[in-house]
């Protein structure tokens, strides 16, 4: 969705600019600027004698927003989100912004103060960029718009770094050394006189009570109806994504209550063991509501990369955002709005990787020097022995080991084929002050804290909203709620991971709502045969990848064609290492090679 939020300086201009405000700051004008042609965001500017406001994205309290207006006496008349903000912020200042109930962001002028406030949701599914620019402070919902503007691109080479740990790049850096995020429930400040300044207005935290299931069980219960009732407060059409999962299936059971008729979108592959469809339509049909699968070939799969990375704008080798894009194509055909299940297992405790502590509890009694002992041993054992990999997590502390749910090249690796690495840069970097903050929490507390603040905006939400926004239609999720987050923020471990399982209390929860057939179903993701397709079907395209960009200033190419050749022949797994490298060629032909050209859906367009 191509619509965008900046500040020029005057001198600019701004083509096809449905909004226009001026902004006077240390004696020069800017332009703020908002395209709301998107008829799938609310986009809403106003302007009153102290203020001028955009608001961009989705607010799904504005009825509380207006009852607070109400208990005020400043409810008047029917208002816009903008104009109910303006008036909220009047009153409570920066303590309303953690009150908007949604994902967004805003930007407010107070002419008075001579200020202007950016604001990003609590949890980051909006993005929200700036850049410095000869003095000047350019903010955008779009990094294209900046990258627009900026006269040549800088590679941000600490950032690609941690790209090949984290298979994406940890904010609040991009790729481009001058652009950079504004972190999830994050405001700043500009002001006369003053640099930018940031401050966070929301922040996870887990308070666990000691309550019995039951409790738990009706709280997460009515929660999320009340979340899905608020997704589906609207007049527009409304579906939902629908994998084998228990996330989807529980957000489509619940939306059932609200609209008996709701249809349902699901994608998969021809290969068997790797289509979660057939779980799907079963799903549906014990619903009895409507089910459109696609199946997607090896062929359809990579022709659309390079397309889905201009409209990503970041390198992100996740193989699910493909099929992700083609589903939420597919249901863009029928709805205005599909709803998705994303978040729940950060929030409810969904990762395999959580139980570890549990696997690692005997650790707990070994003395420190004799951990050190059996660590070096342990790392002298041949890379893949049985048991060298338990040895060697159950003897390194949880802050050196743990840096979100997929660790793709350890540091050592990254020496043989970066060659811009640097001793002063450790993936570390990213998350040791995240552990600190939570460094007296139960070790799963402290994973889950470490993935809603990377994997979750970094990779998941991430995908969801730029596919959604590529294809012209809104991606709703339910558990990315600040109310539902409470509500799963006073779980205790115990009732998160349980009984050889993991999400035990939502399971519970679910129970009488979800289908049998989902309930304790293994949890698969979004599996893609990546593993198979490098080997066969695709195996000339990912040679030809190599071969062919134009990444020999800062990757050792010889490197990545041994790893492929490795993999075919069967020396070991390493398809999703491979693919970190084919993914961020392909950005590399897009954005700095320029091989590629893309324009957005006319309806889009700016």
């Amino acid at each position: 969705m191509n619509h965008y939020v900046g500040i020029f300086n005057k001198s600019e201009q701004a083509a096809n600019v449905d909004i226009m405000m001026d902004v006077l700051v240390d004696d020069q004008y800017y332009k703020l600027f908002c395209n709301i042609e998107d008829e799938n965001q609310e986009n809403y500017f106003y302007e009153d004698v102290q203020y001028q406001a955009i608001f961009s994205g989705q607010c799904y309290n504005l009825k509380e927003l207006n009852h607070l207006l109400d208990l005020l006496g400043m409810k008047q008349r029917e208002q816009n989100v903008a104009e109910v903000i303006v008036q909220l912020f009047h009153h409570y200042d920066v303590k309303l912004f953690e009150k908007v109930r949604g994902k967004f962001t805003m930007l407010i002028w107070d002419k008075n103060k001579q200020a202007l406030y950016g604001v990003r949701d609590h949890f980051g599914v909006n993005p929200l960029y700036y850049s410095e620019i000869d003095g000047n402070i350019i903010i955008s919902s779009r990094k294209k718009a900046l990258l627009d503007i900026l006269d040549s691109f800088e590679i941000n080479y600490r950032a690609l770094q941690h790209y090949f740990t984290y298979q994406y790049v940890p904010e609040p850096m991009t790729l481009n050394d001058r652009i950079h995020h504004v972190d999830a429930g994050t405001y700043f400040v500009l002001e006369k006189g003053q640099s930018i300044r940031f401050h966070r207005y929301w922040e996870p935290h887990f308070q666990p009570l000691t309550k019995d299931k039951d409790y738990f069980i009706e709280k997460i219960r009515d929660g999320l109806l009340n979340q899905v009732q608020l997704c589906m407060d609207t007049d527009k059409k409304v579906g939902s994504l629908l994998s084998g999962g228990i996330d989807s299936t529980l957000i489509v059971s619940l939306a059932k209550e609200v609209d008996p008729n709701i249809k349902t979108f699901s994608a998969g592959f021809e290969r068997e063991g790797f289509s979660e469809v057939d779980i799907a339509k079963q799903t549906a049909d014990v619903l009895g509501i409507e089910n459109i699968s696609i199946t997607l070939s090896p062929e359809q799969y990579v022709e659309k990369i390079p397309e889905i990375i201009w409209h990503l704008e970041e390198p992100l080798a996740d193989p699910s955002c493909i099929p992700l894009y083609f589903v939420v194509q597919e249901a863009s055909k029928h709805v205005d709005i599909a709803l998705s299940g994303e978040g729940s297992d950060e929030l409810f405790g969904g990762y395999n990787i959580y139980r570890e502590p549990f696997s690692l509890n005997a650790f707990n009694y070994v003395p420190s020097p004799v951990k050190n002992i059996i660590r070096k041993m342990a790392e002298r054992l041949p890379e893949n022995m049985t048991g060298k990999s338990f040895l060697l997590r159950g003897t390194t502390p949880l802050e050196e080991r743990y840096i979100g749910n997929a660790k793709m090249f350890e540091e050592e690796e990254k020496v043989h084929f970066y060659k811009k690495y640097s001793n002063a840069i450790s993936y570390q970097d990213i998350t040791k002050d995240l552990f600190k903050r939570v460094e007296h929490e139960h070790p799963v507390t402290q994973m889950q804290y470490i993935d809603i603040n990377t994997w979750l905006k970094g990779d998941i939400l991430f995908k969801a909203e730029t596919m959604s926004r590529a294809n012209g239609i809104e991606v709703r999720m339910p558990f990315m709620d600040k109310e539902v987050f409470e509500i799963a923020s006073e779980i205790p471990v115990d009732l998160k991971i349980a009984n050889d399982t993991t999400k035990y209390i939502l399971r519970e929860a679910s129970k009488g709502i979800v289908p049998e057939h989902v309930l304790n179903r293994k949890k698969l993701g979004f599996p893609v045969p990546i593993r198979h397709w490098l080997k066969n079907e695709l195996n000339s395209w990912a040679k030809q990848v190599i071969r062919e960009s134009e990444v020999d200033e800062f990757i050792h190419k010889e490197y990545v064609s041994n790893l492929l050749e490795a993999h075919c022949n069967n020396k070991g797994d390493y398809s999703r290492k491979i693919w970190t490298f084919l993914i961020l060629m392909i950005w590399h032909q897009v954005f700095i090679e320029k091989r590629y050209q893309f324009e957005e859906p006319k309806e889009l367009a700016l």
